[in-house]
């Protein structure tokens, strides 16, 4: 598949075509792509907590919900 001639059948296809509802429903798939990642949108600090939690984890210094609970109520 040449993406390119592709590319350039599907914009034929968007010029020729009258149809709202074609039209909305490309600019969704593209709104949809453009959905940064939630990872992208934290923090270095955020990332940074959730890397440390993740190597806790790994390590097994977890504890269980109601000791944890326990503590901050």
């Amino acid at each position: 598949m040449n993406i390119q001639a592709e590319k350039i059948e599907l914009a034929k296809l968007l010029l020729n075509t009258n149809n709202p509802k074609i039209i909305q429903s490309i600019k969704q798939i593209f709104k949809k792509e453009k959905t940064a990642d939630f990872w992208d949108e934290l923090s270095s600090d955020q990332k940074n907590e959730i890397k440390t939690a993740k190597k806790q984890i790994k390590e097994g210094k977890t504890s269980d919900y109601d000791s944890f609970m326990s503590k901050h109520r």
